[in-house]
């Protein structure tokens, strides 16, 4: 049971406060509902008795906000090279509310779009995505939208180019080492 003033995550919208908790006559069926006001002005309606079993949750605290910024701070994980399987494994992430999956996903398609862009579909989930993100680490850090928005974005830079050089390095030092002979300690030729 949540309250009124407590700062709740619905997934796929983002985090948000509970503004009242109303009962209404929906199709003759009198329900309480917890009005939540979202990012944007914009304002939810979600049953009392079936919050939980949608995912509405708590917003994290400031321990779970450092592990998400160090979600942030890794090498992106494997994705399907199929855009189809990649768009719905990326989609059950979201849709799942866990904050950690939310943050891999905006990681991912942070690291893809640098690399050779995203399609429109998954140039609008990265929008979606991290809008979600920052929503809630806003709550959970006391700062503002903006400032929040610049760390992820901070974070995101920061270990593409840690990660993406290693790769190139390791790719140049390959194609060297495989197509330019080189003399070893003894002074014979390997190629």
């Amino acid at each position: 049971m949540f309250n009124v003033g407590d700062h709740i995550v619905y997934p796929m919208h983002g985090a948000g406060t509970i503004d009242a908790i109303e009962e209404k006559d929906i199709l003759g069926e009198k329900q309480s509902y917890y009005i939540l006001k979202m990012p944007g002005e914009v304002k939810v309606m979600v049953p009392t008795n079936k919050a939980e079993e949608i995912g509405v949750r708590n917003v994290i605290d400031k321990t779970s906000a450092e592990k998400v910024f160090e979600i942030l701070e890794e090498d992106k994980t494997d994705m399907s090279q199929n855009w189809n399987k990649r768009y719905r494994d990326n989609m059950d992430k979201m849709k799942s509310g866990d904050i950690y999956e939310v943050a891999d996903v905006v990681r991912n398609l942070s690291f893809k779009q640098k690399e050779k862009g995203l399609s429109t579909g998954e140039k609008k989930m990265l929008l979606n995505a991290k809008q979600i993100l920052v929503s809630e680490l806003v709550l959970a850090e006391h700062a503002t939208y903006e400032e929040v928005e610049d760390l992820v974005d901070n974070k995101i830079n920061q270990s593409f180019k840690e990660f993406k050089i290693e790769d190139v390095g390791e790719t140049v030092s390959n194609v060297v080492n495989k197509f330019i002979p080189y003399e070893d300690s003894n002074n014979t030729t390997v190629s």
